[in-house]
């Protein structure tokens, strides 16, 4: 311990009472404001800023004793009180405590200037020790509750948003000491001045003006707009600003809705539109209280900001005209320009992935574009290897992107089973129109209808033909439409996007692993088949040219090298089409087996997917009339 009075000729108990008592007052006087007296010290624990004691001289009269020490509390606090605004006066401390620094500078002149008058009366020798009490008592209430959160202020270290619910904290534990309270609230506001200063520039700019780390949203700038097209699982719009922990109370209801605001301007700024909320003097968030008028002021920036985003987004970069775009090429709403890209693409489409030209496909589909139905689409010229700008990422990202090519590859590769089986269908008619009949040739083309069949039906289920009510992708598609329609901020749309996505998904069986294998198999039978077809016709008929059956010319011109047997030639090859029937038989079998035992799991599924029974009335009766 430290003593810092100073050295005393005689002790006090010399004097007389009388004497001792005027003697006490002006050491009281001193030590309202901080300086030691002649019989009144200081005590403080060194390294220990919040440990403050009043000592008086042992040989004090004791009445007099215990009306000083009735004193010292208010003297402890002042004492605190004046440290905490000259510590956190400085800039590391935050502009919150800045503010409360400032409010607490203020309430110590009123203190100090109530001292003076004390004096004053004692100069004039009208003031005694009970009349010092009585005078002071007021104020010891309100400076004890102004100590109590300093000390919490200090020992934690608090900044911001936890100077402002500590005492709010501690305004709403005085709700019996109205005087009190309403210090501390008065407190809470001005201390709050500074942070609704921060907060109005997040609110009405979308800009963070927080040197100190106060505010209750955080920036994290490794987070780019970028990540959006090149990241599948890029968390700009969750993580480049988010939440922290913590959240003033008064904001507590409302922090995702200023979180969101201040996103929605920052996209809007990011497309070069520097948007600010209007602003009146009604508008202005100088304080929080019981009319929360404050929460009335946000709202209408969240209303501002999430209006005006949205009309940025619909109207100048149409989305719902970029998102038909997709409709029509990933999920071949029109698919004519793919049958005619698949057409003039064919034998770059043959080739192994790693020797295919991405150069030469991306020409073949412009010229695809251009020369069908496709032209008058106004994004056609965006059918490129990336299809979206900023903020319409923000909306179709990496991720959603990622969706529509799965539902894409899995409607392409069906194209894909159904060309090659309508490819080899067309071969059994030719052969027919040669009159060229056989065992095998019937066995086979009854099994490629019902593959043709199996597959259309699969389309059916999955696409846009207007004789089929109960599909996928357009009813879902018309869901979504029209809920974006009504959507009333960018979340509204991403959400509806997302939920539109994840259906198509499940429905389209890509989420079902058990279903998606089984028709894998199915379609790789039906391919295994396609090809297998021109070796079957090939042992069926004579060609002057070996190859020119599978050369991969149309259908037509094949035929023009085909010539018919006569009887004996068929009488001959008889027991040599066998091997082409058991051939025929084998995928025939196979098929049948995929298709039986898809029955069952279907039907199992459809019970809690309701969907999956359109689909299983659409295939289950393939081959029924066989």
């Amino acid at each position: 311990m430290e003593s810092f009075s100073p050295g005393l000729e005689q002790a006090i108990g010399c004097y007389h009472a009388s004497v001792q008592e005027l003697i006490v007052i002006d050491d009281i006087l001193s030590a309202l404001v901080g300086i030691e007296g002649r019989y009144i010290s200081i005590k403080r624990v060194r390294g220990k800023e919040d440990s403050i004691a009043f000592v008086v001289d042992a040989s004090m009269d004791l009445a007099l004793q215990e009306s000083a020490k009735r004193i010292f509390p208010l003297c402890e606090s002042y004492l605190l009180i004046n440290q905490f605004v000259e510590s956190r006066s400085q800039f590391k401390s935050g502009l919150v405590n800045h503010a409360f620094a400032a409010a607490l500078r203020a309430l110590l002149l009123d203190y100090q200037a109530m001292v003076a008058q004390l004096e004053h009366q004692f100069r004039l020798g009208r003031l005694s020790i009970q009349g010092l009490w009585f005078y002071c008592q007021p104020m010891m209430g309100s400076m004890q509750a102004l100590s109590i959160v300093i000390k919490k202020t200090s020992s934690n270290n608090f900044v911001g948003s936890a100077v402002l619910n500590l005492l709010q904290i501690q305004a709403r534990a005085m709700a019996g000491d109205h005087i009190v309270r309403s210090l501390l609230e008065k407190m809470a506001h001005s201390a709050s001045y500074a942070y609704f200063g921060i907060l109005e520039r997040w609110l009405y700019e979308g800009v963070i003006d927080d040197p100190h780390g106060e505010f209750f949203i955080a920036e994290n700038k490794s987070f780019q707009k970028e990540s959006l097209t090149q990241d599948y699982d890029a968390k700009y719009w969750q993580q480049r600003y988010s939440l922290k922990d913590d959240v003033p109370s008064f904001l507590a209801n409302v922090a995702e809705t200023i979180l969101t605001t201040g996103k929605y301007l920052n996209v809007m700024r990011e497309c070069g539109h520097n948007i600010q909320v209007p602003i009146s003097e009604n508008s202005k968030l100088m304080s929080f209280g019981s009319n929360h008028h404050y929460l009335e002021c946000i709202k209408a920036a969240y209303d501002f900001a999430s209006g005006e985003l949205l009309n940025l987004i619909k109207d100048k970069y149409d989305l719902m005209r970029k998102l038909r775009s997709i409709k029509h090429y990933l999920l071949l709403d029109q698919g004519d320009f793919l049958v005619h890209f698949m057409d003039i693409a064919r034998d770059e489409l043959a080739k192994r992935p790693h020797e295919i030209s991405v150069e030469k496909l991306q020409s073949l589909l412009d010229l695809a574009l251009r020369t069908t139905a496709a032209a008058v689409d106004p994004c056609n010229e965006d059918l490129t290897c990336c299809v979206v700008q900023w903020p319409l990422s923000l909306v179709i990202s990496r991720k959603a992107l990622t969706k529509y090519r799965l539902i894409f590859r899995f409607l392409f590769h069906c194209k894909h089973v159904n060309r090659q089986l309508c490819g080899a269908w067309q071969v059994h008619q030719g052969v027919r129109a040669l009159d060229m009949q056989g065992i095998a040739i019937s066995v086979s083309s009854l099994l490629c209808r019902n593959m043709l069949k199996f597959i259309n039906s699969v389309l059916h289920y999955l696409t846009f033909e207007a004789s089929f009510p109960l599909l996928v992708l357009e009813p879902n598609w018309h869901v979504m439409h029209n809920r974006l329609q009504t959507a009333k901020s960018i979340d509204e749309v991403i959400q509806y996007h997302d939920f539109f996505l994840e259906k198509c998904l499940r429905e389209c069986l890509l989420l079902s692993p058990v279903l998606l294998k089984k028709m894998e198999k199915l379609k790789y039978i039906c391919l295994q088949y396609a090809t297998a077809t021109q070796w079957l016709i090939a042992s069926s008929v004579d060609s002057p040219k070996t190859g020119t059956v599978s050369d991969g010319s149309p259908v037509l011109e094949k035929f023009k090298h085909l010539k018919l047997r006569n009887r004996s030639q068929n009488q001959i090859l008889t027991t040599g089409d066998a091997k082409a029937i058991e051939s025929i038989l084998t995928f025939e079998r196979e098929f049948s087996a995929e298709l039986r035992s898809l029955g069952p799991i279907l039907s199992s599924s459809a019970r809690a997917e309701p969907y999956l029974t359109h689909l299983a009335q659409l295939i289950l009766g393939v081959g029924r009339d066989r």
